[in-house]
């Protein structure tokens, strides 16, 4: 077990990109499980990809603009200190 403590950030960035994977992997769970229940193989598997594709790519692009902007803000700062 390691000695030191990890950092808040890292580990709210590492749960957020974990988030985003079970975004795009549910939906495509769920389309299974659908085309199963109503014998409609394949429409709601292709529903849920393409549903798990677009909303796991959004919330990835707002997470690296979140986290794009956050680090301008602190090399901003730290350029300030110099």
């Amino acid at each position: 077990m390691p000695d030191e403590v990890p950092n808040p950030r890292e580990l709210g960035l590492y749960f957020a990109v974990g988030q985003v994977g079970l975004e795009m992997v549910v939906p495509i769970g769920l389309g299974v499980l659908l085309d199963h229940w109503l014998h409609t193989a394949p429409a709601f598997i292709v529903i849920g990809v393409l549903l798990g594709f677009v909303g796991g790519l959004a919330h990835l692009m707002a997470l690296l603009k979140r986290l794009d902007r956050s680090n301008s803000r602190n090399n901003k700062s730290q350029q300030g200190e110099s």
